[in-house]
């Protein structure tokens, strides 16, 4: 059966239903959003003198629910016109509804009764064959089927979502032993192309993969914690960045979910699974119970294993101390072993030095570390038949760059399981028969595409679903890489299709990056189709090399400089202005020279997730690279009349002028950074294949070089005056300062073509003269110089 979600049903409009409703309407699909009637009426309400009868009432729950969601931070739409895709109702006046729905997803409280009730009211109105789904992170699906029809229990199976479903790329697939398979099949196909997740079958067991391992991880470095005496400073400083964690690792991140969320779970777990070898460790310590006894549950109530103060007009962030009960400054934990592998940026490199460190942090790595493969390895095959899910579970549930059985392979199988026997782990019989086989990792790459070991054939063998994804540290693996040097490298995509990957720290654009592109599209004239410009890194790229640019701004070297921004200008005019096709594909933070790099290419592929922008003006400067001359350009092009003329290159000044950055590939379209023609890649995984697919369209349809503008109308004095006059009532104001103001008026020159009597057509090249020199001047400016090493030195803008 060929089927098509075009409205989906989201039953409870909670965090999680309206978040989940939000990421709907995300990818174009029209939502039905219900929740209860309230039982009461509120004292407003009274006043009022309405009625339970009245819809404003009737609707109250989920109107007040969904507007909190709208207001919340980070954004749960990529744009704020997707809400219309929304549809508000309550169960009693519009489940009827729910019969033209392909979809309907349950998302109420936690209480297998309440469900129950909720799918006796479904089973009412729904069409037969419709998918039902709950997004229970706890409850057994299967229990939820009783005195459910056949249809009903065909169609039915848990879709677990993570919060915030926008961001967190988890989708739990959830089948019960009465789920049509086609049912499961299509969800996990949808999930991935559709909503852009990672979509991960899990067997109908407590918590499922992700949390059930998960939590057993955070516990576990609970336990080491205290089996070492150690405090949660020392904890967080070991358990983030360093080891391919958020930032916010282990205590931080209880404080944003809430520690009520890791009580619930863990004790849920803890009664679930009597017979769990670790079952102890969910039996949550003393001070968390204290934790909860006082209502200090994180963020949601202001003070958690952390404490947000002002002092002296400062904030401060305090840390618990879990001996005394109280708060304390936060230190700075120092640790040889960490000192030790700061030169160390490939992660899989680091663990080898990290577990095998002399110091405290080494004995934690190697207690918490070896407790969590002991673990992992004994949930298969009670919680998945295979050892990739769990891996994909974890790293796009909890934020983990790699998971536990890629983290054993880096410290080497057989030599971690002799260690582990060592301190009193020992993982389970399969890891002893695959080593007694002859295979000795977890994972490999054959051909550019990644396997792991089947237990059950003792063999390796693709993990499914990934190939279709390009994923360029298996290529290399593969020895597809065709050119490099320290900060980039060329990498043969296949097809006639290079790729060009950053590799500097940040991905910044430095002369590394530069030669890079510069030899790819060198390469790709001479015998490929088309240069795709992307990475797998943290972000797409910070923008240009500050460090670099103040040496030499310092050094006052203006002749270096110049030549620096010239090159970097004239790479973003290559990109432009080549004889294939050039396709770049920014993902997350894409700024400064990030930004205009996207804005040279031929075709952007972005990931939903960009968040891209021209932020030079922080820095004191303004866009050096072709962006102040891209974004002039670019209006142009849009509007030829007067005063529309005047307000759209307003607009873009102002973007710039205000270093606006977009929080999603779909705001970058309404900013004029992104164009109606560029694609827009939902899931991050298949980003690089949709950018190479768009190099190989546009080859296919007989790309020619484009030829350099000399058409580009700018305003002149008309506009510079239009633009002064605004900035010095902003600095009359006090809104900005003096020097704001000199960068403001510098942008107002080159974006209006300079000193010109009357509008008029300019070239590419004399708007790239213009906003060099102005670039340049700037960089003469003491208060530059300033701001730049303020951002160098503590990655914060100064405002001078």
């Amino acid at each position: 059966m060929k089927r098509n979600i075009k409205k989906v049903a989201v039953l409870g409009s909670g965090i999680m239903g309206s978040r989940i409703a939000c990421h709907f309407a995300n990818i174009g699909v029209e939502v039905l959003l219900l929740d209860i009637v309230p039982f009461e009426l509120t004292d407003a309400e009274k006043e009022k003198g309405l009625t339970k009868e009245d819809p404003q009432v009737r609707n109250r729950i989920v109107n007040d629910a969904f507007e909190s969601t709208l207001k919340g931070k980070p954004a749960s739409l990529y744009h704020k016109d997707f809400a219309k895709r929304i549809s508000l109702g309550n169960f009693d006046d519009d489940m009827h509804k729910i019969k033209d729905c392909d979809w309907v997803l349950e998302a109420v409280v936690e209480r297998l009764d309440i469900k129950k009730q909720v799918f006796e009211n479904v089973e009412k109105h729904r069409t037969k064959g419709t998918i039902i789904s709950s997004n229970t992170s706890g409850i057994p699906i299967h229990m939820m089927l009783e005195d459910r029809s056949e249809d009903f229990q065909k169609h039915f199976i848990g879709t677990h979502f993570f919060n915030p479903p926008r961001y967190l790329k988890l989708l739990e697939i959830i089948p019960t032993p009465k789920t049509d398979q086609e049912i499961t099949d299509f969800l996990m196909h949808y999930g991935d192309l559709y909503l852009g997740k990672t979509t991960v079958l899990c067997k109908d067991t407590p918590a499922f993969i992700a949390n059930r391992v998960g939590i057993y991880a955070i516990l576990k470095v609970v336990e080491s914690m205290q089996k070492l005496d150690m405090n949660i400073d020392e904890v967080d400083k070991l358990t983030g960045p360093v080891i391919g964690r958020p930032k916010s690792a282990t205590f931080r991140t209880s404080d944003v979910v809430g520690l009520d969320t890791l009580i619930k779970v863990a004790n849920g777990l803890y009664e679930n699974l009597p017979n769990d070898e670790a079952r102890d460790t969910f039996k949550l310590p003393d001070v968390i119970g204290k934790l909860e006894e006082n209502k200090w549950l994180g963020d949601k109530t202001g003070q958690g294993f952390y404490k947000k103060t002002k002092k002296d007009g400062k904030t401060e962030i305090l840390t618990l101390d879990l001996d005394s009960m109280e708060y304390k400054p936060k230190t700075k934990p120092k640790f040889s072993t960490l000192e030790s592998t700061k030169q160390i940026s490939n992660l899989k490199e680091r663990f080898p030095v990290l577990v095998g460190g002399k110091d405290k942090a080494g004995e934690f790595y190697r207690d918490s570390f070896y407790g969590l493969f002991q673990y992992s390895s004994n949930r298969i095959p009670e919680i998945s038949d295979e050892l990739y899910r769990i891996d994909q579970a974890l790293c796009t549930g909890f934020g983990w760059e790699i998971g536990p059985f890629e983290t054993w392979d880096a410290l080497g199988v057989k030599k971690s399981v002799e260690k582990m026997e060592e301190a009193g782990y020992k993982p389970n019989q399969w890891v002893y028969d695959m080593l007694e086989s002859g295979a000795d990792s977890f994972y490999r790459v054959e051909a550019g595409q990644k396997q792991y070991y089947d237990i059950e054939s003792k063999k390796y063998v693709n993990i499914p679903g990934t190939e279709e994804f390009i994923i360029l540290e298996n290529l290399k693996e593969s020895g597809k890489e065709i050119w490099s040097n320290a900060e980039a490298g060329i990498i043969d995509l296949g097809d006639g299709i290079i790729n060009v990957e950053f590799r500097s720290k940040s991905n910044s654009l430095g002369g590394g990056v530069v030669e890079g592109i510069n030899k790819a599209i060198s390469m790709a004239e001479e015998k490929y189709r088309g240069v795709v410009i992307s990475n797998e890194g943290s972000n797409f790229s910070v923008g240009a090399n500050l460090g670099m640019i103040f040496m030499y701004a310092i050094e006052q070297d203006y002749d270096e400089l110049d030549f620096m921004i010239r090159q970097f200008q004239q790479t973003m005019m290559r990109a432009r202005y080549s004889a294939i096709p050039v396709v770049v594909a920014p993902h997350n933070m894409a700024l400064g020279g990030g930004c205009e790099l996207s804005m040279h290419a031929d075709h952007v592929q972005a990931s939903a997730e960009t968040y891209i922008g021209l932020v030079e003006v922080g820095v004191g400067v303004i866009p050096g690279g072709g962006g102040t001359k891209e974004n002039a350009l670019r209006v142009a092009d849009r509007y030829q009349d007067g005063d529309v003329e005047l307000n759209a290159l307003q607009n873009a000044y102002m973007n710039i002028a205000m270093a606006k950055v977009a929080t999603s590939a779909h705001e970058a379209r309404d900013m004029g950074i992104l164009r109606p023609s560029d694609g827009i890649s939902i899931n991050r995984s298949r980003q690089i294949a949709d950018a190479k697919a768009a190099a190989i369209s546009l080859a296919d349809a007989g790309y020619t070089m484009p030829v350099q503008r000399t058409d580009i109308k700018v305003q002149g004095k008309t506009g510079i005056a239009l633009f002064k006059a605004g900035v010095s009532g902003m600095k009359m104001g006090r809104y900005i300062s003096e020097h704001d103001q000199k960068i403001a008026d510098k942008l107002a020159y080159v974006m209006c073509g300079g000193d010109l009597s009357y509008p008029q057509e300019v070239s590419e090249q004399y708007l790239l003269d213009l906003e060099r020199e102005a670039f340049l001047s700037l960089l003469g400016e003491k208060k530059t110089l300033e701001r730049i090493q303020a951002v160098l030195q503590g990655g914060k803008p100064l405002r001078n």
